[in-house]
């Protein structure tokens, strides 16, 4: 926020007959305060029954989601260390629990709280001893596309090219015997990749095809009502820029929000191309089975049970119990799985909820942006280090 500066005329001075003003000089600006420090995990002890909404949730909801992460972490060596510092314990603090689990009745929520109270902890989470922090949302896509190329569909869906190379954190190709940045969206939407790269699909309109490669994974449904599923094969290494931000700094949108940069960007279809144009980064794909698109943990999402986090801080895997609001300004507190990340998802207490497939979920993500605050449910069998804030 830019701040300005009030200059203000403080005295007259007589001198002779003749009046005349005297200003003093303008005030200096307020020293700056200090820069934020990095971020500091804390964990606080709680108990179930400080959780706002934790007798109300439908805990049975979360079993699905916690099942898929168990059967990972029961084929994990049993010293595994879950979790950056090994927060979220061993792989061997999990048998317990995820055994006990496979037993509970599907749809019995007292059942299940019964459990999660017995085998498990709650510990508030906090960033330099605050405990607020920020949550939006994100959903799976559901285009139509077609596998052949057509009047109508005309936009690529590319699969992992050929010449792309993965070097530790760097990603580009091989130009003269050296690794060189991969081409940028631009480039590519330009015809760069030539034949490297297969087409998994075409679809109808460039902008969701921008919004499919914002969310990730999503779904296509074909002409004949087929429905595939996709998963991310790579991207070309370039960052992402958002283009909303974009847009609110040249001021063509005062409400920011994905149902909002969407129906922009289909009204003005040239102005458009130019602005997607500005993001650099662009994802490949490959079609997948299962439930459900598959997160960074590496098992299938559950709608509005899974929770994108920033795994530096939260282990992929543990369970969270969530205390934030709805676009419509409805409290949504209940039991998610850490099971996704992101490239804006960054710091100890930053969540993306996912909302699910379709228009429905599509209107509540793009409009989420909530303060709130969560706690890490760890199995009881490991004692956290605890940093006591004030």
């Amino acid at each position: 926020m830019r701040r300005g500066l009030a200059w203000a005329v403080v005295a007259l001075a007589l001198v002779g007959c003749a009046p005349q003003p005297v200003r003093t000089p303008p005030p200096l600006p307020p020293a700056p305060g200090p820069a934020p420090g990095p971020d500091r995990l804390g964990l606080i002890p709680a108990r179930f029954d400080e959780l706002p909404g934790w007798r109300e949730d439908a805990l049975a909801q979360a079993l699905p989601a916690l099942t898929r992460t168990c059967d990972r972490l029961m084929r994990q060596p049993p010293e595994k260390s879950i979790g950056a510092d090994g927060m979220g314990g061993t792989a061997a603090d999990w048998h317990g629990p995820c055994a006990a689990a496979r037993r509970l009745p599907a749809h019995d929520h007292e059942t299940t709280r019964t459990f999660f109270e017995g085998w498990f902890a709650p510990y508030l989470v906090t960033n330099n001893g605050s405990a607020e922090g920020l949550f939006t949302g994100y959903f799976e896509p559901e285009l139509p596309a077609s596998r052949t190329r057509s009047a109508r569909f005309s936009v690529p869906l590319y699969g992992k090219p050929k010449d792309l190379v993965v070097k530790g954190d760097q990603i580009g190709r091989v130009v003269g015997g050296q690794l060189a940045p991969y081409p940028t969206r631009a480039e590519i939407e330009a015809g760069a990749l030539g034949n490297l790269a297969p087409v998994i699909a075409w679809l109808d309109d460039a902008v969701d095809a921008h919004i499919l490669h914002i969310q990730g994974s999503g779904r296509l449904r074909l002409e004949d009502g087929t429905v595939l599923r996709l998963g991310v094969a790579g991207t070309n290494g370039h960052k992402f820029v958002g283009i909303g931000r974009l847009m609110r700094e040249r001021g063509l949108l005062d409400d920011v929000s994905m149902p909002s940069i969407r129906a922009w960007l289909k009204a003005n279809p040239t102005k458009a191309r130019a602005l997607m144009a500005e993001n650099p980064r662009y994802v490949f794909y490959r079609l997948q089975e299962g439930d459900g698109p598959v997160g960074s943990e590496g098992v299938a999402l559950t709608p509005e049970r899974s929770l994108a986090v920033d795994p530096r801080f939260i282990p992929l895997g543990v369970p969270i119990f969530l205390d934030t609001v709805e676009p419509s300004g409805r409290a949504l507190r209940r039991l998610v799985m850490a099971q996704d990340t992101g490239g804006a998802i960054k710091g100890p207490i930053r969540g993306d909820f996912f909302w699910g497939p379709g228009e429905g979920a599509f209107e509540k993500a793009g409009r989420m942006k909530s303060a709130g605050r969560y706690w890490v449910i760890l199995p009881r069998s490991r004692s956290p280090r605890v940093a006591m804030m004030d």
